[in-house]
């Protein structure tokens, strides 16, 4: 017996496997006024785990800054959107597909991209440009080599066949991953503003549509097991992972669009987690309104599928919609025409109820309120975890020749080695609209048919997050806004992937809090809200979790195509400058974890007011046309960011400088930075404005020859570089 009396039949061990706690289900029996059959209990499962409900984060979550002038709609929708002038706007998301990616790396993978695009063009925009954000293990880890082969292959194959560019992300390797990768996915479309589409079902008698695919029973309990910890019995979970088709994806899409300009849609949702259950539930929640469905209509292609299978299975490239009822015979000519499914299956409703019923049973009836507002919401306890304290270093202990060398090592590392193996698997110039391809600070895409662009970045240090939470979620968010800015671009927005472990535990609950913290200062300040997301929790195996994680994708605006910068070096004689201050900032960096092997010190400090001064003086510049080429100097500090411009330039510089901590000087991590090339023609004028504007200023060198070289060190050829640079993943991937 429970405190409500009542008397369970329902065993808990059932319960349980459903991912409910039993406190849980009590709550349940106490807003049904009874105990739920299987398939509701199902349909509790979906709605009510992490992945779906957001019941750890969502009171964070709304600290965060969520609206700006470009912004139309933020988080609630299936993707964020922006307006980005003339009638245009940009409609944007990142998703996780973490736990179905560890498990079957290629599938996982491919449903992730797939995922995230049904959520763009669910609003009404073409997907012009895919990116991704991927963390994996130990590169000597017996599962990475497969982990990252199986999940470059998905999106490759996936985003390659369904014809939209993958045009840039991030790779990067820890052994906090070891158990559980990461793989976050992000898509951007254009749409124009009065064309959006939205997924509140209205209208009642309005007929509820079922399109795409066939169902199956793939994926079925994805969304729960998206929300639990790994252990030792992993495997047994590899059948909730979904099966993606990019062939039928773009069929989808354009059946889609082609349907939105009829003005036939009322609502549209994807059926993405839960399926058709999220689908159905988000789309009455949000317009106040029920849904009864008769799932015998629903399109199948396994045999004897039962009520709680339709409504779990996570089959992919299927949508749902309440379309007006004189347009149901266009649009079915229109989806037959594109050799889709297209079944009226229910109807909008008054009884704010979900009503299902199949082969004249009626096999659940749940109001809509229990499954979405009264679904659980957690305070969680939290204990914010003591910084790690800044690290002192003696320049004594560092041999100033060996720089050149150690700039081989980092160059040539994983976490800083050119990612062309990678990139060149997948397609970014199809579509014929990217105007800057990866291995720049970000990606650049033209507004087809302007001379307007979008730039689009995604970046984040999670080393920076575990040692100060606050500080590396204020990191994650300027590091993209500094990306945005070195392309030429104006900031506008961002969405988040917020990939933590068990939040259960107090102070894996403070990282999440305290980054969130950081992160929001940060947006406020540079007035760069968060528009759309995703919470990835129990990223854990055997107890272990991963490091925090906030991965950010950041949008901006490019007018004028003319002023888009990049990194490489442009010409020879033309004078390189650093612009920012350099602090010597070489607690917890790339240099200490791949030169000495140590994870010491805190994060180097983010100063809010000097990232916006620095950012804006940049832009200014870029905007009169001062800069021939821009690199925002991040991880690696400044002879990393150096050595990829002349890399990607295939030009040599000569540095002459005198520093008494060198080592500091090169390799710290100091914020607020950035690298530009000035003609000498400009160099009047940039010196002029930097007064102006009180930024600080220092030249770094001269562009000149065909190798790297530092006065009174010595030099190292380009090519030699180059080679140390591109090296790794093609030994890695042949080994």
């Amino acid at each position: 017996m429970t405190n409500q009396n009542w008397q369970f039949d329902t065993e808990q061990s059932l319960v349980e496997n459903h991912g409910l706690k039993i406190d849980e289900f009590e709550r349940i029996v106490e807003g049904l006024g009874r105990e739920p059959n299987l398939t509701e209990l199902g349909i509790f499962s979906a709605m009510w785990n992490e992945h779906c409900s957001y019941k750890s984060s969502k009171f964070w979550l709304k600290k965060l800054p969520t609206s700006g002038e470009r912004v139309i709609q933020g988080p609630g929708e299936n993707a964020g959107v922006i307006d980005i002038d003339d009638g245009d706007v940009a409609v944007f998301k990142m998703e996780s597909h973490n736990h179905p990616s560890f498990l079957e790396p290629y599938q996982g993978a491919a449903t992730g991209v797939g995922g995230i695009l049904r959520d763009v063009f669910t609003m009404g925009a073409r997907p012009v440009a895919n990116l991704n954000a991927l963390r994996f293990g130990d590169p000597n880890h017996p599962k990475t080599k497969h982990l990252v082969s199986g999940v470059v292959g998905g999106i490759g194959g996936y985003g390659n066949c369904i014809g939209i560019p993958t045009v840039g992300g991030e790779v990067n390797f820890h052994p906090s991953y070891n158990g559980n990768i990461l793989v976050n996915a992000m898509t951007v479309g254009i749409a124009k503003k009065d064309k959006i589409f939205y997924s509140a079902a209205a209208g009642i008698g309005n007929p509820v549509v079922y399109v795409g695919s066939k169902t199956g029973r793939d994926g079925i309990h994805g969304a729960t097991m998206a929300s639990a910890e790994f252990d030792e019995d992993s495997e047994d979970k590899k059948p909730t992972v979904q099966v993606g088709d990019p062939f039928t994806e773009k069929l989808l899409l354009e059946a889609c669009l082609e349907l939105m300009k009829e003005e036939a849609i009322i609502a549209i949702q994807d059926m993405g987690a839960a399926g058709l259950t999220s689908s159905s539930i988000e789309m009455a929640s949000k317009g106040n309104v029920g849904i009864d469905i008769n799932l015998s209509k629903v399109p199948m292609r396994a045999l004897n599928m039962t009520a709680y299978e339709l409504m779990l299975s996570e089959s992919q490239e299927r949508m749902l919609m309440v379309i007006d009822p004189s347009k149901e015979k266009m649009a079915r000519e229109i989806f037959k025409k594109w050799d889709l499914e297209f079944e009226v299956i229910g109807e909008v409703t008054d009884t704010k109820k979900l009503v299902l019923h199949m082969n004249g049973n009626e096999e659940a009836s749940i109001p809509i309120n229990i499954l979405v507002e009264d679904a659980p919401e957690y305070q969680r306890e939290y204990i914010v975890s003591k910084p790690s304290p800044p690290v002192i270093f003696n320049p004594n202990e560092f041999d100033d020749k060996k720089i050149l060398d150690e700039l081989v090592l980092m160059v040539s590392h994983p976490n800083l080695c050119s990612r062309k193996w990678i990139w060149e698997q997948y397609d970014h110039m199809v579509m014929a609209d990217t105007v800057v391809r990866p291995g720049s600070d970000a990606a650049v895409v033209r507004v087809h048919g302007t001379n307007k662009g979008i730039a689009i970045s995604t970046d984040c240090s999670p080393t920076y997050c575990k040692h100060n939470s606050f500080e590396g979620g204020k990191h994650a968010v300027v590091e993209t806004w500094r990306n945005l800015i070195a392309s030429g671009a104006i900031p506008i927005a961002i969405t988040d992937c917020m990939n933590f472990g068990n939040p259960e535990k107090p102070e894996i609950m403070g990282q999440f809090v305290e980054c969130i913290r950081g992160m929001g200062e940060a947006c406020s300040k540079l007035k760069y809200p968060v528009i759309s997301g995703n919470v990835s929790l129990y990223n854990e195996t055997n107890g272990v979790g991963i490091y925090p994680t906030p991965a950010i994708g950041g949008v901006g605006l490019i007018r004028d195509l003319s002023k888009t910068m990049t990194i490489d070096f442009k010409s020879e004689g033309n004078i390189v400058f650093v612009i920012g201050e350099s602090h010597n900032h070489l607690g917890n960096s790339q240099y200490l974890s791949i030169v000495k092997n140590k994870e010491d010190g805190g994060p180097p400090p983010v100063n809010l007011e000097e990232e916006l001064k620095n950012g804006e003086f940049v832009l200014n510049c870029i905007n009169q046309n001062i800069f021939q080429s821009v690199h925002d100097v991040g991880e690696g500090g400044l002879l990393v960011a150096i050595a990829e411009m002349c890399l990607a330039g295939n030009k040599g510089i000569k540095i002459d400088i005198k520093k008494e901590f060198l080592h500091g000087y090169f390799f710290g991590e100091d914020q607020a930075r950035y690298l530009v090339e000035v003609s000498k023609d400009k160099l009047n004028n940039f010196e002029s404005q930097a007064r102006d504007h009180n930024v600080q200023i220092e030249k770094v060198g001269v562009i000149e020859g065909l190798s790297l070289k530092i006065e009174s060190i010595g030099d190292i050829d380009i090519k030699a570089l180059s080679r140390h640079h591109t090296d790794w993943f093609d030994k890695f991937s042949k080994n």
